[in-house]
Order: C-alpha cells, then structure tokens, then sequence
C-alpha cells in the first residue's frame, strides 16, 4: 500500500526499525547477516507493522558515524532482497545523499533523516527527485554529542523554529508538503524532562499540519526512570507509545511490534471513543 493511503487511513501506523549494525543501543549486533534480518522483517510485517525503517549506522548518543561504503553494504542488500518480496513501504534510515539515492533507486519510498536534512546539502534534492516521502527529525547537535549537556531555553519554541526553517528547506529543495513528515526527535539532544514534555504537549507540534512521527522505543529516558536494561522497557514504551497517540501522533516507531500493535489497538480506540478505524 502507498505511503499517501496509509497516512489516509484512520489509525496510528506502526513502523518497525531494523537495525543492520554492530552496535545500536538496543539491538546491536543481532541483525548483522542479511538472512536474520530479512526473517525479522518478514516477523515484524507478520506482527502488524505497516512500514519497516532499514538503518545502517548506530544513532546512539557517542557513536561513531561509518562510511557511505560501508552503510551501503549493510542495508542495500537487504533492502533489495526485500523489495519486490514484502508487502510494506521500505523506509532508509539515514543522513547521507548518497546512501539515500541508492536505497530509493530500488525501491524505498522514504528517507528517515535524523539530521532533519542539515548534514548533506544534496539529500533535499534526491529526496525529491525520487518524490520520496522525508522524515524530518529535531536533534540538537549529532549522534556522538548530542547527550553533553544539551540546554534549551524554551523547547517547543525551538523545535517548532527547526521544524519550520527546515520544513521552509525541503520544500525549496523541490519535496511536496504533503510527502513531509515530522519527528520531534525522543532522546536526540534532549534531558530526560524534555521527553516527557514533548510527550505531553506533541499535540502543539502536530498542529504544524504535517504527521507525526515518534520514536520512544527502548529509549533511555525511559530506562534511566525505571532503571532497567533496553530489552525490559516494554511497559515504559507501551505508556509512552500511548501518550504519544492521544496526543497527535500518526506514525510510532517500535522495536516490539507485536507488542506495540495491541498497545496501538487500544490507544486507537480510547482517542476515538471506542469507535473502531
């Protein structure tokens, strides 16, 4: 199904991450070689998820970025195993043009850019050549040290500033409004009380007019609360998957999409009043 009809549809949509690295906070290491990761995608579509986002550099706060060969080697075999065999959108979870315009060569219909189009002047251009889908996503500084002390003197303001300078970006890069997607960015450059407040407030960036997207699956906000290890937060990204959906957001990114689909279930249903999609 296109992405334009799932957006459509009247229900939160669930995107499953495989992570094609040595070392993701979550599960790094574990879908290395292409066979487990192409039976973990085809479990995840199985489960309920209704696109698959595909990344090849860890984001964790202090790693290390990789080279364009060596995110191309990762994903792009598996990615072109899975296209033509898979009923969901393809996603590419990556900063790089170069990477991205080989992904959407074959097929993927989405860039999920966690730089929200700031590191590769070229990525806005490729994105809409290929009239793919972007994710726009807010963090404060990069990957290796976006968790040094980030400070923000007013944090919705500042994110809906990013959001409208680089919405304004993708827009006079030739990318259609309605292929752009947002993601406030949990745990990108954000103190454990930010998350929770955009949590609690993603209503006001929803009102921007674009999906939402959010991404608190496993996240350490919710470890360093509960004090737990990334593979026992179940409950703490069910609480914040929920939040998420009352509060404006269309698009959940999940590791545990078994679990995260019931959890959507229910949480569709209370915002509509029982009322099934």
């Amino acid at each position: 199904m296109s992405i334009h009809k799932l957006l459509a549809q009247d229900r939160t949509l669930i995107m499953g991450v495989l992570n094609v690295t040595p070392d993701s906070f979550s599960d790094g290491g574990k879908f290395l070689s292409p066979l487990p990761a192409i039976e973990h995608v085809y479990k995840m579509v199985e489960e309920g998820a209704d696109i698959i986002d595909i990344g090849g550099e860890s984001s964790r706060p202090g790693s290390d970025p990789v080279s364009i060969e060596e995110e191309v080697n990762r994903v792009l075999p598996i990615i072109e195993a899975l296209i033509d065999n898979i009923s969901v959108p393809l996603s590419i979870d990556t900063y790089k043009s170069k990477v991205a315009q080989k992904a959407l060569k074959v097929g993927v219909e989405i860039v999920n850019d966690i730089s929200g189009l700031r590191s590769d002047p070229e990525m806005g251009k490729i994105i809409s050549e290929y009239k793919a889908f972007v994710i726009i996503m807010h963090m404060k500084g990069t990957p290796k040290n976006m968790q040094d002390n980030p400070y923000y003197d007013n944090l919705l303001e500042e994110i809906i500033e990013f959001f409208n300078r680089q919405i304004q970006f993708a827009v006079n890069s030739g990318i259609q409004k309605n292929r752009i997607i947002l993601d406030p960015g949990i745990g990108f450059g954000k103190r454990i009380a930010d998350n929770f407040v955009l949590l609690n407030s993603l209503q006001k960036l929803a009102d921007l007019g674009y999906p939402m997207l959010v991404g608190p699956s496993r996240k350490s906000f919710i470890g360093l609360t509960l004090k737990l290890p990334p593979n026992q937060r179940v409950e703490g990204t069910a609480a914040a998957v929920t939040a998420s959906i009352l509060n404006g957001a269309k698009i959940v990114r999940v590791h545990d999409v078994k679990e995260m689909k019931r959890v959507v279930t229910i949480a569709d249903l209370i915002l509509r009043n029982g009322q099934q999609p």
